[in-house]
Parts: structure tokens; C-alpha cells; sequence
């Protein structure tokens, strides 16, 4: 068996010959989808572990972006989104490669404020809090991620999560209960005012009923145990946090 957490574009030949051989597990429905003909035998979400990342109190009276300082990941389109609703936002950002270096220097730069707080890549226990008292998380990811672990780990913080509709987003997010999936820049700036309306209390249980490593060790067990009792039988019907 043979879990595939990557891109699927560039790599259709090998993974339709590993397919031939093994189960293939894809690690949301919008990831499976971009398989095409190659069949997948299982979605199976991302769990994590829940005693570390704990729920916060989201008192910090800020907004928060984690993740790649890439064009990708929409740094730039928080900190616009973060100044037309009148926030203060935190980046906690990996801006080693030249690459993210350049885009940071020349997109995300020039639009900071004196609110605007730019932090290295924190530690996890400072990563966690900063997670559990942001008011919000803002992900406004431009591309088809195939899971984003930054969401889940937000819910796990009882952090609501404001993000655009693209790749697995909307299976992590319910939009108006965990957070809300914008369609734009407009959307996510009007969105920021009705955060006190998304309960911090569904956010984590959200967490807690679909994103656990129990949550994920049972799914996988579930799929192990179903490959070894009809070995040779076609693929069983996708199971997981988020089957269909």
C-alpha cells in the first residue's frame, strides 16, 4: 500500500505503474480526483495529534498566517485581507529558499504595517500558541493542495479558519461552523467581522471527530484489514474521515 501526499501532475506514469502492484491512498477526495484513470483504493485524511495541539482561548487580538512564504499559500492576500478589516496580522512563515526570500521581499514586504508582526519559523510549542489565541486563521491558498494540515491544525486549536475553496479545503472546512470558504478577497475581508460567530467549541470538535491519529489509525486499519482478507479483489469503495 502505497500513500501518495503530493501532486499528482508530472508523476502519472509511475504512479500508474505503482498501481499495478499496490493500493494507492490519497489523502483527500480533491487529491483522488486529480488521479484521473489511476485508480485509488482508499482516501484517508490527515490526523494529528491532539494532545499537543490543544485548544486556545483566541484572546491574542490578532489574525494569524502559518505556513510557506509562497505566492501559493496567498501570504500577500492576508496581509491585504488583514488591513482592509482592520487587524493586526501575525506571520509565522518558512522563508528560507531564494525563491521565498524574492517573494517576500517584493510582495508581502511593502505591504506590511506597524501592526504587522513577521516571525521566523517558531518552534512547535510557540507555533501552537500563537495558533490557539489567533482570533482567525487566514489560508487563502491560490493552488489544489492536496490536504493542508495548517487547517486542521487550527480547528485543533478551536481557531476558525477563513480560506478559498481550492483542492481539499472545502472537506477540512464547514463552511459557517468551522470557518468560511470566501471566494475572493471581498468575501474574506467580510468574513473577518463574523468570526465571533463560528464557535471555537465546533472548531476543536471537529478536530477531535475527524482529524485524530486514532481517527487515522483506524481508517488505515480498516483499509489493511479489508486488502488482506480479498487479496487480488478490485479496490474496496474509498473509506475515511471524509468518504462519500
Amino acid at each position: 500500500m502505497t500513500t501518495i501526499h503530493g501532486q499528482v501532475a508530472g508523476n502519472r506514469r509511475r504512479l500508474a505503474q505503482a498501481a499495478r502492484h499496490a493500493s494507492i491512498v490519497a489523502i483527500s477526495h480533491a487529491h483522488a480526483r486529480s488521479f484521473g484513470p489511476i485508480p485509488v483504493t482508499a482516501v484517508i485524511h490527515h490526523g494529528i495529534d491532539l494532545d499537543i495541539h490543544k485548544a486556545g482561548p483566541g484572546t491574542g487580538g490578532y489574525l494569524l498566517f502559518t505556513g510557506r512564504m509562497s505566492p501559493d499559500k496567498g501570504v500577500h492576500r492576508a496581509v491585504r485581507v488583514a488591513r482592509r478589516a482592520g487587524w493586526p496580522l501575525v506571520i509565522s512563515a518558512k522563508i528560507r529558499e531564494p525563491a521565498e526570500r524574492a517573494y517576500f521581499e517584493e510582495q508581502v514586504r511593502p505591504l506590511l504595517g506597524p501592526d504587522d508582526d513577521m516571525l521566523a519559523e517558531q518552534p512547535l510549542a510557540v507555533q501552537v500558541d500563537l495558533m490557539g489565541h489567533a482570533a482567525a486563521l487566514l489560508n487563502p491558498i491560490t493552488w489544489p493542495e492536496p490536504f493542508g494540515l495548517v487547517m486542521v491544525e487550527a480547528l485543533a486549536a478551536a481557531t476558525p479558519v477563513l480560506t478559498f475553496p481550492h483542492g481539499a479545503a472545502p472537506e477540512i472546512i464547514d463552511h459557517g461552523r468551522t470557518g468560511y470558504l470566501c471566494r475572493g478577497e471581498d468575501q474574506m475581508t467580510a468574513a473577518v467581522a463574523r468570526v465571533h460567530q463560528i464557535s471555537r467549541r465546533q472548531c476543536r470538535a471537529a478536530a477531535e471527530q475527524r482529524f485524530s491519529l486514532a481517527q487515522m489509525a483506524a481508517d488505515y486499519d480498516r483499509l489493511y484489514r479489508a486488502i488482506l482478507e480479498h487479496p487480488g479483489r478490485p479496490a474496496p469503495e474509498r473509506t475515511g474521515t471524509g468518504a462519500v
